[in-house]
């Protein structure tokens, strides 16, 4: 599987304005329609100083509209920070416009500042998170029913069942038994079997039989390059400050591929979860994981590097790939 993903964070030192790179990310969203991409991914967060991606859904609907084959993911779509009868509401719309392309998985998230900005309590998120999922799956099943004193139906309904529409992530063992519990997929934030067990188990307690656990595969977030040392010194800044980010916001309970120890780009490059690939090594990846992850405007990467790295991609690897019959 080959994943591209934005969450639109940019360094300070980003030479190009928003406005650019979002008009950038749409025309790599359709550009990856007529390439041999799978998913095109992206994420959630709010009140941050670097322009993290806010309104995902957004940015998953416009991509749904100029684009016919790729699918479309949100991956967290952070569930306890948002209305819920107007998550289903918008899902179901994404369902339609996308024909059938997009799904989302839901999470608690792990910044406490997000919900005391959004008014949300976070001491408790697991029951708000609990109460949501139950909403969304009530309103999807068509018929009227009461929300806050007022009869409530959804309409237009999406043309899928839920568990096709949404999946439940985290890191815990009570993520697991929450994507058990209401009969849903179970996409973990790493790659841990005693979260697949725990999962499994649940399924079998609430009689769930159609229960599937999607493993994250140990992605590390990747650009390609004809010579990748050249990159790292030119670019590798960008990557550097990605990581960072996401060290200040580390929790306690988190546990996913994307937290990084590194704190000098020598220790980045060697570390492996941002990676510059040759196209042979990128093949070569692909062949040893079944997966790719590109991420050509993380951190900030200016455009010429994100598009360059996106068209080895398409003229040196996916063919290689192709040929050998991966």
């Amino acid at each position: 599987m080959v994943v591209l993903q934005f969450d639109m964070r940019a360094s300070p030192d980003c030479p190009e304005p928003a406005a650019v790179r979002y008009r950038a990310c749409l025309d790599m969203v359709r550009w990856a329609d007529r390439q041999a991409i799978d998913v095109v991914g992206f994420s959630e967060h709010h009140n941050t100083e670097d322009g993290f991606l806010s309104s995902p859904l957004l940015l998953a609907t416009a991509a749904a509209a100029c684009t016919s084959r790729v699918r479309l993911s949100v991956s967290a779509l952070l569930l306890p920070l948002h209305e819920p009868l107007r998550i289903a509401e918008d899902i179901a719309v994404l369902d339609l416009l996308s024909g059938g392309r997009f799904s989302a998985t839901v999470g608690l998230g792990y910044r406490e500042s997000e919900y005391r900005s959004l008014g949300v309590d976070w001491a408790r998120r697991g029951q708000i998170l609990d109460e949501k999922i139950a909403l969304l799956l009530q309103a999807w099943g068509g018929e009227p029913f009461s929300y806050r004193g007022e009869r409530v139906q959804l309409n237009p309904l999406p043309q899928r069942p839920a568990r096709q529409l949404l999946c439940v992530g985290g890191n815990s063992v009570p993520a697991a038994r929450r994507a058990a519990r209401f009969g849903l997929m179970f996409a973990p934030a790493i790659d841990d079997p005693a979260l697949a067990e725990a999962y499994e188990t649940a399924c079998r307690e609430a009689g769930f039989e159609g229960g599937l656990v999607i493993y994250p595969r140990e992605p590390s977030l990747t650009l390609i390059a004809e010579d990748p040392e050249r990159s790292w010194a030119e670019i590798g800044h960008f990557l550097l400050y990605d990581a960072r980010a996401y060290q200040q916001w580390r929790h306690p309970t988190r546990r996913a591929y994307a937290e990084s120890a590194a704190t000098s780009l020598d220790e980045l490059q060697h570390e492996g979860k941002y990676r510059i690939l040759t196209p042979a090594q990128a093949l070569e990846s692909m062949r040893q994981k079944g997966s790719l992850n590109l991420a050509p405007l993380c951190g900030g990467v200016p455009l010429e590097h994100g598009w360059r790295s996106l068209e080895l991609y398409a003229e040196r690897v996916a063919p290689a790939f192709a040929e050998a019959g991966a």
